[in-house]
């Protein structure tokens, strides 16, 4: 048993940092007036409505949990095909995935009126109080991380004894991925039942509030008004909290993985370092978030390219002090070609920033692309359509070229630019830590996410209690704003999704070898005419034949591309089958409860909300049990070549729809808001009716599908990594 190095302990340090400064800002947020008896009442509502639905979605997926549970451990205890920590780990993840949407959500419930609140005083007051309440999920998601990391790192150090040949680190890095299994699982069922929730309550009270009854967005009088505030938190806070809970987990897991494989061969200092370095550069990130947190303000009046300034500058920051401080970690751990490591590191973050700058042009009501979608409603709802889809197709391009370049460069700085095979694992290792440099300063970028749907809310909020002209004008350009930030958000979650999982993917040979050596137990089976125990991860590429000719990789590829387009197109019907009864229920109240138009009498919002957390829990399980079913299979069946192919098409596939739907359905959302800034025609106008309906046809593509599948692509990655004894072990072709 070794002890741990010195250097580690600056892993938890970090998370409690973290932690402590959530809570510092939770305290901070709850000090604050809520407002007057009305906006207080409103935002009970609200707390109540997603405290209820996240208890019910808690219980099902809890059961999904331990039927999961006892499969691995069947896989574990009974067949020998999986480590024995593996169910336990799995748990832990899925567990602190959950904790950090919970605590994000409930956080993010306690600020919105309060956000509404300080608008009347002045924007900066109501920014500085939506980031900073942001700020407390940011912080949460990555201090749980580094602190589950820590918790397993330190457990699995004791107990897992000495081996030769570097395999303690494997086999330690290996069992701690399967947290992120477990991470993924959670983020699914969250992502996709708080999208389908809070899609069908905004589509039913868009489509007959606004369209129908002619009547302003989050009007009191709309029934589904509190429901679509509900899902707001339950989709946008609590599931992106999970959703990149598990990309950060994944990234530096995954990464440490590919450290102890990349230099097994070396001084076993030199491999812990390798492991260590992914840990400690996100914690720098997340000590280096905070500075940047503080940097968030702006000034009265500002225009929506000075608020994107305000954000910009604290996540910029960040940003530089990371570079810095990375260069500084590699040197004291004293790696390999440590400065080429370095190169990769800051390729992540510059990509990251890349694609948040592609996905900021094409969404951001400021740019020339959103402002034609809104040029198109003068013409009709037709053409709003095509326009945003067209601007969504062309969207993706610039984040795949972005990508593409990314990893070509990552992996030429980790090799010296040398891409021969024998440099193999020091390229992938690279890729991998450019991910971790994409999601280093995750607690600040995090924050301008959940910063979105708290500015949402305050609108709501300062609508419903018919709070001044000014308010609410200072509320909407905050919620523009915040489109804006969670379009960005999501084009990062979704890039980071591509890095990650391709470092998932390198992970997965990986753990094809920890199978023949310590599970199978069979280290001296030739692999390419090689000991397993000695064998390169090339040699096991051309042990399974993976390559283009064989008929099981190309089958694979087309089953990743089909569960793609299988779970996209099942999540999109979801949300439309739940919207039409929402659709029913509003226009029942309108035609039965006499007075609602008139302000008379108060809606049955308890309904609407019934209505879609019934919908949600009962549509989200097909589509987020497949991202679990599906690897099994194909591993089963197809084998090790088949289940390559199944990650290449999921993750390429993948990537570029999920780009094309974050970006279409922001773009969509903004050009509505361009409209009812007073533009051709402003508000009630024909021009503004045709973006409402492409507003409509945009959030299941921004908010349900278009987010679940960076989820649905390292899910699926995962599963696959975990159950890789099925794939050696059973398959049948």
């Amino acid at each position: 048993m070794s002890n741990l190095p010195l250097i580690f302990w600056f892993v938890p340090f970090a998370a409690f940092t973290a932690l402590g400064f959530s809570w510092y800002f939770y305290k901070k947020m709850i000090k604050e007036d809520e407002g007057n008896e009305t906006m207080r009442k409103i935002a009970s509502h609200v707390r109540k409505g997603a405290g209820a639905y996240l208890k019910q979605q808690y219980k099902i997926v809890g059961i999904v949990f331990i039927i999961i549970t006892v499969i691995f451990s069947i896989l574990a205890y009974g067949l020998g095909v999986q480590n024995q920590w593996v169910p336990f780990a799995f748990i832990t993840g899925g567990f602190f995935s959950g904790l950090a949407g919970f605590l994000g959500m409930k956080a993010a419930t306690m600020a919105s009126a309060r956000v509404a609140n300080a608008c009347r005083n002045s924007l900066d007051s109501g920014l500085r109080l939506a980031f900073r309440s942001g700020a407390v999920m940011g912080l949460v998601v990555v201090g749980l991380v580094l602190l589950d990391i820590s918790i397993w790192f330190t457990i699995l150090n004791q107990f897992i004894p000495e081996m030769e040949g570097g395999y303690r680190l494997m086999t330690i890095t290996a069992v701690m991925l399967t947290f992120g299994m477990g991470a993924s699982t959670q983020a699914l069922f969250a992502r996709v039942g708080g999208g389908i929730y809070t899609k069908a309550a905004d589509v039913g009270a868009d489509l007959v509030g606004k369209v129908e009854a002619g009547i302003p967005e989050d009007d009191p009088r709309n029934p589904a008004t509190i429901a679509d505030n509900v899902g707001d938190n339950v989709g946008d806070v609590a599931g992106m909290g999970a959703d990149l809970f598990e990309s950060f987990a994944a990234s530096i897991l995954s990464t440490a993985l590919l450290g102890a494989a990349a230099f097994m061969s070396a001084e076993p200092q030199i491999q812990t370092n390798a492991v260590l370095a992914p840990m400690l550069i996100a914690a720098a990130g997340t000590i280096l978030s905070l500075v940047g947190i503080f940097f968030v303000r702006t000034k009265e009046g500002a225009t929506m390219k000075q608020l994107l300034k305000s954000l910009g500058l604290g996540v910029n920051i960040s940003g530089v002090l990371i570079i810095i401080a990375s260069f500084l970690i590699l040197y004291a751990l004293n790696i390999p070609n440590y400065v080429g490591i370095w190169g990769s590191i800051v390729i992540g973050l510059l990509a990251g920033i890349g694609i948040g700058q592609s996905t900021e042009y094409f969404t951001a009501s400021a740019y020339s692309p959103t402002r034609k979608i809104s040029k198109a409603g003068t013409t009709g709802p037709a053409t709003v359509i095509i326009s945003g889809v067209g601007v969504g197709l062309v969207s993706s391009a610039v984040p795949l070229v972005i990508i593409a370049v990314a990893i070509t460069l990552s992996y030429g700085f980790a090799t010296n630019f040398n891409f021969d095979f024998a440099n193999l694992n020091q390229g992938l290792y690279g890729i991998a830590i450019s991910a971790v440099g994409m999601l280093s300063t995750l607690g600040i970028t995090l924050a301008t996410d959940a910063y979105g749907p708290i500015a949402d809310n305050a609108g709501g909020n300062a609508e419903m209690s018919h709070l001044g002209p000014e308010v609410r004008k200072r509320t909407d350009a905050l919620d523009s704003l915040g489109n804006t930030t969670a379009a960005t958000g999501k084009g990062f979650a979704i890039g980071s999704a591509a890095l990650t999982a391709l470092a998932l993917l390198a992970s997965y040979f990986e753990e094809v070898r920890m199978m023949f050596v310590k599970i199978l137990h069979q280290p001296e089976t030739l692999i390419n005419g090689v000991p397993a125990k000695d064998a390169a991860f090339i040699d096991f590429v051309h042990h399974y034949e993976i390559h283009l000719m064989n008929p099981m990789v190309i089958v694979g590829i087309f089953i990743g591309v089909l569960s793609v387009f299988l779970f996209s197109g099942m999540t999109m019907n979801a949300v439309g089958r739940a919207a039409q009864k929402m659709v029913d229920e509003v226009r029942r109240q309108f035609r039965e409860i006499a007075g609602i138009l008139e302000g008379k009498a108060e809606p049955d919002y308890a309904r609407c909300v019934e209505i879609s957390t019934k919908g949600a829990q009962k549509e989200m399980l097909l589509p987020s049990l497949l991202a679990l079913i599906i690897p099994v299979l194909v591993g089963l069946i197809f084998g090790v070549a088949g289940v390559t192919g199944l990650l290449i098409g999921t993750i390429s596939s993948g990537f570029a729809l999920a780009i094309f739907m974050a970006n279409a359905g922001g773009a969509w959302d903004n050009a509505k808001k361009y409209i009812e800034e007073g533009n051709y025609g402003g508000k009630g106008s024909d021009a503004h009716k045709a973006t409402v309906i492409g507003d409509t046809v945009g959030d299941p593509f921004k908010d349900t599908s278009g987010p679940s599948l960076n989820i649905l692509i390292k899910l699926m990655t995962m599963a696959s990594v975990v159950t890789v004894g099925v794939a050696v072990s059973y398959h049948l072709l």
